[in-house]
């Protein structure tokens, strides 16, 4: 007697958005006819289509699982990521069984992710992290933080040149050079607050000069006559965050002159009009509070890494990739600048400078990991210099990012490297750098602190050591789970290419 065969068990409900997505993906690329092969690699759904002009290209790309389209001689392939990219494929095949008429596609295989896949998904992720910063909100900080970016070389070569005279002045060497290195040292840093004004106007559409020139009221010699509030205003008060606040209120004030005051008359009464009423402003309105600000900047810096030193080291140096990735380090910069201007060093940026240690780390492992990976070996040994010299974009987008799992234990490498350097915060040896910008090994010839150079450069050293170790170790155990390794490491499979089955043998 013939027996019925027994239902097919439930898919699991996890499956439900994997199953939606490749319902969604099917339709719009043409229907279960226009499938010639569907395979997959660890990042992509690769289709061999009949007619590539039955694709909806804008929506497959809109799709949010989506996170970018590939084409080339082998096809259709759409980047959806490790693990979600083997699951909508076998969701795929499922709907394509069940298609009357329509041909039996070829078996999933496995090929082993390429760098090229974690190459296209990193743009695709950069695009797609682009896109969604794109807020009123991070595109004022982008535009705050213009403003510093082009003072980063002065800063870099003042840096070294603080630290080359501190140097020369402990071991009593060249007398007569240390007088020049240090006036050559200090000042870009004490006119700071002029090319503050010049570049924020340039920034803001303004005149740059007339944005320099409200700006060095603040650091004018001449103020400590004026009283506002019955306390004599001093030199420097409001520091970079005052010239940029003066800048500022003279771009609206320039503008809105320009928009009445006659053509004939403009040359003379917009300048004028404008450094009267903003140096008003500045010397009674702004100087006392952006010094108050700038004061609690300081304050508040130290009293975070004394009092909880470990706790705030983790906690940057473990979120500074993240932020990174969310476009809100960028208001970090006026924070470096003010407290380089106030105390010589910021002591924020070798804390957060840990995350590149941790990103090293990270990188490592997946190099020891992935033996059987030469592609990916090969970005890694073209990108780990410049990683270890504080440049990690290459190493985020075409490495750890992509693979997912790496980028949070590059996280937790960061977050331990941060935490030793917090930790001798709370011991009382500061840990500052002298500039912005470098990271990495490209930081030691900046560093210092309340100690000498030796001690401060021994504690940047063991939290980068602590970094790399974290992040390899984080990674190497954790960053990767078996069958996610097992598909990294495969051998390419040519049927996996083509569509084919593989010839007998």
């Amino acid at each position: 007697m013939a027996t019925t065969p027994p239902p097919e068990p439930p898919e699991p409900a996890a499956d439900a958005p994997h199953r939606a997505t490749a319902a969604a993906l099917l339709t719009l690329v043409g229907g279960p006819d226009n499938i010639a092969s569907a395979t997959h690699c660890m990042t992509r759904l690769r289709l061999v289509l009949h007619d590539r002009a039955r694709v909806r290209d804008a929506e497959v790309r809109a799709h949010p699982a989506v996170l970018g389209v590939v084409e080339d001689g082998e096809g259709y392939q759409i980047v959806l990521g490790p693990g979600r990219a083997a699951r909508v494929t076998r969701a795929l095949d499922a709907l394509l069984a069940r298609a009357p008429g329509a041909p039996a596609p070829a078996t999933a295989v496995t090929t082993p992710v390429t760098a090229e896949d974690l190459a296209a998904r990193g743009a695709a992720l950069r695009a797609d992290r682009a896109r969604r910063n794109a807020t009123r909100g991070k595109l004022l900080l982008r535009r705050v933080a213009a403003v510093f970016v082009p003072l980063i070389p002065a800063l870099i070569g003042c840096g070294m040149l603080a630290g080359l005279n501190g140097l020369l002045v402990n071991a009593g060497l060249l007398p007569g050079l240390t007088p020049v290195l240090g006036a050559l040292a200090s000042a870009f840093m004490a006119l700071i607050a002029v090319f503050v004004g010049l570049n924020t106007a340039r920034e803001f559409g303004g005149t740059p000069v007339i944005g320099g020139a409200v700006a060095a009221v603040v650091v004018y010699p001449g103020v400590d006559a004026i009283s506002v509030l019955g306390q004599p205003l001093v030199p420097g008060q409001g520091g970079v965050l005052g010239a940029l606040g003066a800048a500022l209120l003279a771009t609206v004030i320039e503008k809105w002159c320009r928009r009445w005051v006659p053509e004939a008359l403009d040359v003379i009464v917009t300048p004028t009009l404008t450094l009267l009423l903003t140096g008003l402003v500045t010397v009674y309105a702004l100087m006392y509070p952006a010094g108050r600000a700038a004061r609690a900047i300081g304050v508040g810096a130290d009293w975070l890494l004394v009092h909880t030193g470990v706790f705030a080291g983790l906690v940057l140096g473990g979120l500074f990739l993240p932020l990174v990735m969310l476009g809100l380090h960028q208001a970090l910069i006026p924070l470096h600048t003010t407290l380089i201007e106030q105390q010589g060093y910021t002591v924020l940026l070798p804390v957060l400078a840990m995350a590149g240690a941790g990103q090293v780390g990270a990188a490592v492992a997946v190099f020891v990991r992935l033996r059987g990976n030469r592609t990916i070996r090969a970005t890694i040994r073209s990108a780990l210099p410049a990683g270890v010299l504080g440049v990690g974009e290459p190493l985020i987008y075409g490495v750890s990012l992509p693979l997912g799992r790496p980028f949070v234990t590059a996280c937790a490498g960061g977050a331990a490297g941060g935490a030793v350097v917090g930790l001798f915060s709370m011991l009382g040896t500061k840990v500052g750098s002298t500039a912005i910008g470098p990271s990495g090994w490209a930081l030691f010839p900046l560093v210092q602190g309340n100690r000498g150079f030796g001690t401060t450069l021994a504690v940047y050293t063991g939290g980068l050591l602590a970094g790399y170790a974290v992040g390899f170790l984080a990674t190497y155990f954790f960053g990767f789970t078996r069958s996610a390794l097992a598909e990294l490491n495969a051998e390419p499979a040519p049927e996996a290419r083509t569509g084919r089955e593989p010839a007998p043998v």
